[in-house]
């Protein structure tokens, strides 16, 4: 099936692991030329050498989207590389560990918002007139399953991925007419660093392995994950990667599930 996205550019926020990385070359592999960003400049360099072994176009550039310069450098580098901005992943966020409401000062909260909500935002508001000059644009903002069915801890965090969910649809409404869909993908119990560190850390805090951890999570936090096993990075990317296809040009401003069974409402 041709999805349409040879020679269009994409820019995957936060794309240099897990999810993010296999975004970033689930869009390679279909010939796309591929801006990822990220904090860690050695991880960039990892993921953007593994993008041309496959062949593909990449810019890698060091940005945190907590910061405005970074977010305008960011834009104008993939400009002048690649001359336009077909696609916009949202994808960079942050989680911190399982801890509960009391626990969690207002430094905590402004810090996730200012990485998951702001950081999409700020991004969206920076390409969003080179989308509207050219008539066409394809943004996926990854939100979570904790955005639509949140859990008792990480309050901060369910909310901030509730916030995006939202977002999303409103943009979907106020720019459809311009030839630029807005949607979101909402994961759930994908194995990626993320979960892997959060699995790590429950352990930690509960004094036992991280298998048991692993299972413990599944169990009582992921009950309705039918299939009974976390989901994969490229699972969740090929979400991604159909929504930004011409396959999916009538598709505008859902949500998108990849977990398994995870959320029980219909």
């Amino acid at each position: 099936m041709n999805l349409g996205l040879k020679d269009k550019t994409a820019i995957v926020t936060g794309g240099s692991k897990g999810i993010g990385k296999a975004i970033a070359i689930a869009f390679a592999k279909e010939g796309t030329n591929v801006v990822i960003c990220g904090r860690g400049e050695g991880a960039l360099r990892e993921t953007a050498a593994e993008i041309e072994k496959l062949g593909g176009n990449v810019l890698a550039v060091q940005a945190d989207l907590t910061k405005q310069s970074d977010v305008e450098h960011l834009v104008s580098s993939a400009i002048d590389r690649f001359k336009s901005i077909d696609i916009l992943v949202n994808n960079a966020g942050i989680a911190s560990g399982f801890d509960d409401f009391e626990t969690l000062d207002i430094e905590a909260w402004q810090h996730i918002f200012d990485v998951n909500v702001f950081g999409t935002v700020r991004v969206t508001k920076a390409v969003i007139p080179f989308m509207k000059k050219t008539g066409y644009g394809r943004i996926i903002n990854i939100s979570s399953e904790s955005g639509l069915q949140p859990d008792s801890f990480m309050p901060h965090y369910n909310a901030s991925k509730a916030a995006i969910i939202n977002f999303s649809k409103s943009l979907s409404k106020a720019y459809a007419a311009q030839g630029i869909l807005v949607n979101t993908v909402s994961p759930a119990f994908i194995m990626t660093p993320m979960l892997e560190n959060l699995l790590k850390d429950n352990a930690k805090q509960l004094n036992i392995t991280y298998e048991e951890a692993t299972q413990q999570f599944l169990k009582e936090n992921r009950p309705h994950v039918e299939v009974k096993r976390p989901g994969t990075v490229d699972e969740a990317a090929s979400a991604v990667v159909y929504l930004a296809s011409e396959q999916a040009s009538f598709i505008n401003g859902v949500n998108l599930r990849v977990d398994g069974g995870s959320v029980a409402s219909i």
